[in-house]
């Protein structure tokens, strides 16, 4: 498999997060994360840490860094380590937290309510008009 550039790892990182992939995440004081991260296609564990992304996914965090450890073990390790030290300096606001999970933007349709794929929708095709033709 390819190396990936430390902007591509972090992306990939960003998507795992997004997608509520993290075996473990917490929030910092801040608005910081910290995440534990096992890559099982690439075989590699991460720890990660970063700010909100206010750019909808458009930039990389200027605060994010990651740490790739070859074992989810070793991974978990400096994850705790990294936990405690943040818990004793104050800088830990929620061990488990899912803040700010999936919002980054995703480039799908914007879904207003149950109905909205309605008759005046021009995109919506009437399957009664798809037999006609």
């Amino acid at each position: 498999m390819d190396e990936l550039s430390e902007e591509q790892v972090i992306d990939r990182l960003l998507t795992f997060e997004n997608d509520g992939l993290a075996d473990e995440r917490a929030e910092l004081a801040g608005e910081r994360f910290l995440s534990l991260i096992q890559d099982g296609q690439r075989g590699h564990a991460y720890v990660f840490r970063h700010g909100v992304d206010d750019t909808e996914g458009a930039e990389i965090p200027e605060d994010a860094e990651f740490w790739e450890y070859p074992t989810l073990a070793e991974a978990q390790r400096v994850y705790r380590q990294l936990l405690e030290e943040a818990r004793q300096s104050g800088e830990l606001v929620e061990e488990d937290s899912d803040e700010d999970v999936g919002d980054s933007e995703t480039g799908g349709p914007e879904l207003r309510d149950r109905y909205s794929a309605s008759d005046e929708d021009p995109l919506v095709a009437d399957p009664d008009e798809s037999d006609e033709a």
